[in-house]
């Protein structure tokens, strides 16, 4: 049985849902871009992680929006917003922030763990050290 924790769902054109490779670190994401570039932006990337330290870099999805939900424990997400405004939002267990298209953000593990299921626009995702 697949788990989210390793193995991300593709949400596709046409209501499908795609098993993806076990994910293995951020030069996945260029893999999942070309697996999945017919589905264009409208494709979602469903994934969930378990943080116990804080992020060491920024991400930002240039072709649609994210929603990250924290399933368990606490963090801070920290966002630039693209007209150069800064926002950081404190979530706690079934609180949920939007991290709109082209927004770098970043999070802050504020106890020993923190668990959080993403659901992204994850096309085209770049990173940068933090």
């Amino acid at each position: 049985m697949p788990s989210l924790f390793t193995t991300p769902v593709h949400l596709g054109l046409g209501a499908t849902a795609q098993v993806q490779p076990d994910f293995t670190g951020l030069e996945w994401y260029e893999a999942y871009g070309e697996r999945t570039a017919s589905d264009g932006a409208e494709g979602r990337l469903v994934s969930l992680y378990t943080f116990t330290e804080s992020w060491d870099s920024w991400e930002v999805h240039p072709d649609g929006e994210e929603i990250v939900v924290c399933v368990d424990g606490q963090m801070i997400v920290h966002q630039q917003l693209a007209d150069g405004s800064t926002n950081s939002v404190t979530l706690g267990r079934g609180d949920y922030v939007i991290n709109p298209r082209g927004a770098w953000h970043t999070a802050d593990v504020t106890g020993e763990s923190a668990t959080a299921l993403f659901i992204t626009s994850g096309q085209g995702t770049e990173h940068r050290p933090r």
